[in-house]
């Protein structure tokens, strides 16, 4: 059973739990190295939330037995030109720019773009200086759990109707 391709995918999302708590209580610690701690538990939820959400379709495309259930990326597993209702309900999710899907994918792709350094004007002529655009805030432990239980749902919503009859 441990061999079985769901099983990575509670893996990942129990994981993200574990680090969603962390990241809950380095956020309410007062010692030195809280900020970074909170960092890390939040990018290891992302890590494990992005990793269940491969999972899944890894899941869909094994039980259904579609030409590369075991492509490693998100995103060659969403490209998969065969068809079936849970594919094309992940494909219509991660396409809505407004979706959890699409929030979380986008907050994993984000790990990978390095930090960058403030700019600092030529010259100071008396004018007010404001930066081009906001920098965007760290996604919340609040918005982490959502996307857990959004993609848990999901999994067990989808596995009920991939039952082999």
């Amino acid at each position: 059973m441990a061999q079985e391709r769901y099983t990575r995918t509670n893996q990942k999302l129990y994981f993200a739990g574990l680090a969603i708590k962390a990241l809950r209580e380095a956020e309410q610690s007062a010692v030195l190295d809280a900020a970074g701690r909170a960092q890390a538990e939040r990018e290891a939820a992302l890590f494990h939330l992005h990793g269940a959400l491969l999972g899944l379709l890894q899941e869909i495309a094994g039980f259904y037995r579609l030409p590369g259930a075991d492509a490693p990326a998100v995103e060659s597993m969403l490209g998969i030109a065969v068809d079936c209702p849970e594919l094309a309900e992940l494909r219509q999710l991660a396409a809505r720019g407004d979706s959890w899907l699409s929030a979380l994918r986008e907050a994993h792709a984000a790990l990978f773009v390095p930090p960058l350094a403030p700019r600092k004007p030529a010259e100071n002529d008396g004018l007010i200086v404001t930066s081009a655009a906001p920098s965007a805030l760290p996604v919340d432990a609040g918005m982490l759990t959502v996307w857990q239980s959004e993609l848990k749902a999901l999994a067990l919503r989808f596995r009920e109707a991939m039952v082999d009859s």
